[in-house]
């Protein structure tokens, strides 16, 4: 098969390499394309790339190129990981949460909605190539905001879409190591959105362990003193085990106390994380993904795209938590919009195992932040400048009414250059 990965240039390449060089014997991999319009930056990962290869006699070739259709040609999968405005976007997106008390973080709040104008014209442009020189091609997109970039692709790119996240399979990892069992042996029911889900059921090794889980997850929060872990009482009321991201929907004030401290940007610890990083890569002598990619975030990504991919290309049917249609399968939810939750994947795509309705205290957050997504996939796709301040004002951590219209210029001032024409 052959691999497109849009944004090859990433610090997160060597891992995805890493994973398909790790299933190198069942996916006959022949080519992995990198594309990246970073030269210098293609360049350093690439050739880290090529030599990771090489050392593990993977037998496949890593091919670097700026130009994304010639790479396009008679791809199988095209894997988007890239980010508009680089870091730096992302710092200024922080900002500006931080000038308007508002959260900031990349995925969810005015980050996520700057972020997702940016890129969904961008990746909907990818989606146009692959139906002219890879027709045959799936999208595996885990570029964030992933779930408004994956309904995006869906509603209106033409082409089949996976989205990818790395939460399930860090959180199935987390409650295998919590219980002391292989991962294999652990199963999650998680539904939602991307970065708006809950584990409302676990097995293992087939048994049902929910309750065991919860119980241990409340004790380790106990004992946790970060004061923006969830209160143990959350869960017990949850009955469930909250992604991360709920963190700033569960506890809005006090991240926004953190996030004006004055402590750095996440995008200025990333930015020195990433210098360290090339400049690794760019060592002749590495051949091997060097530990420092772990302070990147993002682990088990290789994992979790490489098994992906292999659950695709032979069909196994393997259970994958990933972003796709929900066709029915959380009943309380639209069959059209794109959901977070287990899927039987095969080489017709992602099918969503049907699970009960969402309780009241899931639906109710469920619904208002998808309504908020669609608005900003209209704004972003139609430059229309009502849905964006609509969009703005549905999301649950965006301004009010009395602040919708500043907030909003100060997204297109802070992005000028970077996002499509809006027309009012």
């Amino acid at each position: 098969m052959n691999i497109v990965v849009i944004g090859g240039g990433s610090t997160y390449t060597p891992e995805l390499i890493n994973g398909l060089i790790t299933r190198s014997a069942t996916l006959h991999v022949r080519t992995v394309w990198l594309v990246d319009p970073d030269e210098e930056r293609l360049h350093i990962v690439g050739s880290f790339a090529q030599r990771m290869v090489r050392h593990a006699g993977a037998g496949f070739q890593v091919e670097l190129t700026t130009e994304r259709r010639r790479a396009l040609e008679g791809a199988d999968y095209v894997i988007t990981q890239f980010r508009v405005g680089g870091q730096q976007a992302r710092h200024n997106d922080e900002l500006l949460g931080r000038r308007h008390h508002l959260v900031g973080q990349e995925t969810t709040g005015v980050g996520g909605f700057a972020k997702a104008l940016r890129t969904i014209p961008i990746v909907l442009d990818v989606a146009r190539d692959m139906r002219a020189n890879a027709p045959q091609a799936i999208l595996l997109n885990f570029t964030n905001p992933a779930g408004i970039v994956t309904e995006a692709v869906a509603r209106h790119g033409g082409v089949p879409v996976i989205g990818l996240c790395n939460n399930a399979i860090n959180a199935q990892r987390g409650i295998a190591r919590m219980c002391d069992v292989p991962p294999e042996q652990v199963f999650i029911e998680q539904v939602g959105l991307n970065h708006l889900n809950w584990i409302r059921r676990v097995t293992i090794n087939g048994e049902d362990a929910t309750n065991a889980v919860i119980a241990a997850y409340v004790e380790r929060l106990r004992h946790d003193d970060d004061p923006l872990r969830f209160p143990p009482r959350l869960i017990h009321i949850l009955r469930a085990i909250p992604s991360s991201y709920l963190r700033y929907f569960y506890l809005t004030p006090q991240i926004i106390a953190r996030q004006n401290s004055g402590e750095p940007t996440r995008a200025e610890v990333v930015m020195e994380v990433e210098r360290r990083l090339l400049a690794r890569y760019a060592d002749p002598t590495l051949r091997e993904m060097p530990p420092e990619l772990m302070e990147r975030g993002g682990a088990y990504y290789s994992t979790a795209a490489a098994a992906l991919i292999e659950s695709l290309h032979t069909d196994d049917n393997a259970i994958h938590v990933v972003n796709t249609r929900n066709n029915g399968a959380i009943p309380n939810l639209a069959d059209d919009v794109v959901v977070e939750m287990p899927c039987a994947v095969g080489k017709c795509g992602a099918t969503p195992i049907p699970v009960a309705p969402l309780e009241p205290a899931f639906h109710g957050l469920t619904c208002q932040v998808k309504a908020y997504e669609l608005l900003t996939v209209q704004a972003a796709v139609e430059g229309n400048e009502e849905a964006a301040m609509l969009a703005l004002l549905a999301n649950p951590l965006g301004p009010d009414a009395a602040h919708v219209e500043a907030v909003w210029e100060d997204i297109k001032r802070t992005n000028s250059g970077l996002l499509p024409t809006f027309e009012r």
